[in-house]
């Protein structure tokens, strides 16, 4: 408390000269109309600058939650896209018999998406893999198929309570039916381990009309992919060795190097028809 008092005792002048200023800038804002609308103008002026910057702070800290709303909203809008496809696709094949599509659409089209936040994630490697914050916990489990706001990532191999694994398109394990838009064939897509950005589509038959720049898409033939959800372009192709099939050189439309977030694809009939598919099986 002591040396408090012995620096305002020995600062006394300086303490005495800022009250004086004050005093005086006191009097020239009340006695002169010029200066105090000049100090109105000033003051109003830093208030909106601080104002601004407040705003500027809030928006940049509240824009990682808009971002994610962002990405959840896409992935619903997705899934609406897919399911007005299905509903087009059934009401062309059998306009006589609408089937209560509308009343019932989760019957048709049982598929919703769960958004993801990518915690971890390898490019270079021949076997790459993909972490998400999200687990069992909240309703992930394996072998649901995982897309990005461009294309298809992969699909879920190992699930706990607050994370997954995702097994992606760049990693030799995981094989994808795709076709060719607007085409009823599909082939194979798998990863050759040269390019992030390119995969080879094969066993495409020598029949289908294609070109490049053409649209690959999901062949929906699985019950981890719907129908129709993008996958990349045609860059390239070739005839395979025994000349009956096409082998194609797609550019992927998810760029794996930004992947920051994820939609898992949940679809509710999963289970019952890998069950009966097995059953299938080994009743052969």
């Amino acid at each position: 408390m002591r040396r408090l008092l012995d620096f305002l005792i020995g600062k006394r002048h300086w303490f005495l000269f800022l009250l004086l200023e004050v005093v005086s800038f006191m009097f020239i804002y009340h006695n002169n109309a010029y200066q105090q609308s000049v100090i109105l103008s000033t003051a109003n002026v830093v208030t909106a600058n601080i104002v601004s910057l407040s705003g500027s702070v809030t928006s940049y800290l509240n824009l990682r939650e808009k971002n994610r709303a962002l990405i959840e909203r896409n992935g619903q809008l997705e899934i609406a896209l897919l399911r007005l496809q299905r509903q087009v696709e059934t009401m062309i094949a059998d306009t006589v018999s609408f089937r209560g599509f509308i009343s019932n659409p989760m019957r048709e089209f049982p598929y919703n998406v769960i958004t993801a936040k990518v915690v971890n994630n390898s490019v270079t490697y021949l076997s790459n893999y993909i972490t998400i914050d999200k687990g069992s916990e909240d309703g992930i489990s394996p072998d649901m198929g995982v897309v990005s706001e461009d294309g298809v990532v992969g699909i879920v191999s190992t699930v706990s309570n607050h994370y997954s694994v995702i097994i992606p398109l760049l990693n030799p394990k995981f094989r994808l039916s795709c076709k060719v838009l607007g085409s009823s064939y599909f082939g194979s897509m798998s990863w050759d381990g040269r390019s992030t950005r390119y995969a080879k589509l094969d066993e495409l038959p020598r029949h289908v009309e294609f070109k490049e720049g053409d649209t690959i898409v999901t062949s929906g033939f699985s019950a981890i992919f719907p129908e129709g959800i993008m996958v990349g372009n045609v860059s390239s192709f070739e005839r395979q060795r025994d000349d009956n099939f096409y082998s194609l050189t797609v550019k992927l439309a998810a760029d794996f190097h930004r992947l920051s977030s994820v939609m898992v694809i949940k679809n509710y009939r999963q289970n019952e028809q890998i069950q009966i598919e097995e059953e299938a099986k080994s009743n052969d």
